[in-house]
């Protein structure tokens, strides 16, 4: 393991937890934005992730080109609720569950600053949006929470993640998808 790897990969973590946190006051759950990703400072994803560091994309997708997997992921995914794939059950033909607000308030947080973080001065919105429609995965997701991140996603490219990212605004568009029920 390089040092150069571990500081730079514990720099990236705290950079990304913090601007999580900026962003989650501004959406009205601070306490969600001080909790989040404390398991990536647990010695099952920690380490993995330093040993892929490059500090130009995530070393959990590293681990996945070169493995086929990441155990980063799997432990990580499996105990965060603002993850869409911690709401998969592969076992059971009920569709998957709407995502509670506060941790899909904080996927949204955390997506766009995983972004930011990696993307560095090139972010823009518009990258926002494209990088979450060509995932792979959607297929899996709750139609209507897909619905709601790519509204959030269209909203910030048209009025800026201050106008959009705030608690008002985003009960308002989760309430338009989540109370059809």
């Amino acid at each position: 393991m390089k040092l150069k790897n571990f500081f730079g990969h514990l720099k990236t973590v705290n950079k990304h937890r913090f601007l999580v946190f900026k962003l989650s006051i501004k959406a009205g759950i601070p306490i969600r934005g001080l909790l989040h990703d404390l398991s990536k400072y647990s010695p099952a994803e920690f380490f993995e992730s330093v040993k892929y560091y490059n500090g130009k994309i995530s070393p959990i997708k590293i681990s996945k080109q070169e493995n086929g997997y990441s155990k980063a992921w799997l432990h990580h995914k499996g105990r965060n609720k603002h993850h869409f794939e911690y709401w998969y059950d592969f076992n059971t033909p009920d569709k998957t569950p709407m995502i509670p607000y506060k941790y899909l308030v904080e996927l949204i947080c955390d997506n766009i600053a995983a972004s930011m973080i990696y993307k560095g001065k090139d972010w823009n919105p518009k990258l926002q949006l494209e990088y979450f429609k060509n995932r792979k995965d959607l297929e899996y997701i709750n139609s209507d929470v897909k619905k709601i991140l790519i509204e959030v996603y269209s909203e910030i490219i048209k009025k800026g993640i201050d106008k959009v990212i705030n608690k008002k605004n985003l009960i308002r568009i989760y309430n338009k998808y989540a109370s059809k029920k």
